[in-house]
């Protein structure tokens, strides 16, 4: 049975947003791979933390990871942090419910309830490399033409242009040179703007890891844990069991009074 402790450690769901080395220095965690189907359920029953920080999730291989149990996971008492990727997506959706949000692209997925899941969505290597990030998210792009507009880099136009090739592309093929080089760009000059690029989910990622000591000292973040009730339901419940979960794990929960 799961019981959140106070002194349980804090879990991090990390992949291609920040480098491992770069994350271990802002603060003493368990980094997990990226979330999937099932990954908070087993991480919970393994390690029984006091608080999970949701930056990078899986989608395609696996199943994303349900909103149910992160529901789950907060019934438990455990604190959920989301930012930066599909964190920032899934604090959006249950901000509600008491999953916290921090940083600048959890606020505009909060503010545009549509806007589309895949501005956060990276191609990235195996496991063994880190999952080095092999595209750019299209809320790093759009950013990083704001800034290159205001420092009068780019015209109004070539941004508006460049901002809807970059929307227009699928995820896996979202490159920062290649739309460039696509609207008439030289080689020779794209070395240089690379160096521009605005990591956003960066940004983000770092501020969540920074927040969270203080987010769990704060009174209203432990407050709302095990403020909803959670309820199985049978579709859940046959998610999990089609992902080999073990429906016990769900079924022994136990809420925070």
């Amino acid at each position: 049975m799961v019981d959140a402790s106070e002194t349980g450690p804090i879990l991090v769901f990390l992949g291609p947003t920040l480098r491992l080395s770069e994350a271990e220095l802002v603060l003493d965690a368990i980094y997990l791979q990226p979330a999937a189907q099932g990954d908070i359920l087993l991480a919970a029953h393994a390690f029984r933390p006091r608080a999970m920080v949701l930056i990078d999730g899986q989608f395609e291989d696996r199943p994303a990871v349900r909103h149910k149990e992160i529901l789950w996971a907060m019934a438990q008492g455990i604190v959920v942090i989301g930012a930066a990727s599909m964190g920032a997506l899934r604090a959006a959706e249950l901000s509600d419910f008491g999953m916290i949000g921090v940083g600048l692209i959890y606020r505009w997925y909060r503010r545009w309830r549509l806007a589309p899941d895949d501005a956060v969505a990276v191609l990235s290597g195996p496991p063994e490399l880190g999952f080095l990030p092999l595209t750019d998210a299209l809320v790093d792009l759009q950013r990083t033409f704001a800034n290159l507009e205001r420092r009068n880099v780019i015209s109004a136009a070539e941004r508006g242009s460049l901002t809807t090739a970059a929307r227009n592309m699928n995820f896996r093929e979202r490159r920062f040179e290649a739309i460039l080089q696509d609207a008439g760009w030289q080689e020779d000059g794209l070395k240089q703007l690379r160096t521009e690029m605005v990591g956003q989910k960066k940004r983000d990622a770092l501020l969540s890891l920074r927040s969270t000591p203080t987010l769990l000292l704060r009174e209203d973040a432990t407050r709302v844990r095990g403020r909803h009730a959670w309820v199985a339901t049978n579709t859940f419940l046959r998610d999990l069991e089609a992902g080999g979960i073990d429906l016990k794990l769900v079924n022994t929960y136990k809420l925070k009074t």
